[in-house]
């Protein structure tokens, strides 16, 4: 059962690889073999916990789930997931509020 994990994990860790070290950044990846999107927020390592809080938004503009949560002291990065199933067709979008300032990507569920 561990195995079956194993190459999503692959593939999520090399693709958030490639995320810029030195901005602020939201990206979002869809395993539709594993009915799974999973979004990271990259940001600048800072010296002290950071609040953000994040937000996934339907197709019809609806939250449909949001989250505060805290990136420790020195930390870069920060990961949530769903499921594909269930979701809503169409264009959805992952945002991440982080002080004054917004970051957002849109994926595609078909």
């Amino acid at each position: 059962m561990r195995t079956k994990y194993f190459l999503p994990l692959i593939l999520c860790f090399c693709f958030f690889q490639f995320a810029h070290a030195n901005e602020n950044n939201v990206d979002c990846l869809i395993l539709e073999d594993e009915n799974s999107i999973v979004c990271k927020y990259s940001l600048m390592r800072v010296d002290h916990e950071k609040n953000i809080l994040i937000q996934w938004i339907e197709p019809d503009n609806t939250v449909t789930r949001e989250r505060e949560m805290i990136i420790p002291v020195n930390h870069g990065s920060v990961y949530d997931y769903r499921y594909i199933e269930g979701r809503t067709k169409g264009v959805w979008t992952f945002k991440v509020i982080d002080e004054d300032k917004e970051y957002t990507t849109n994926f595609t569920i078909e």
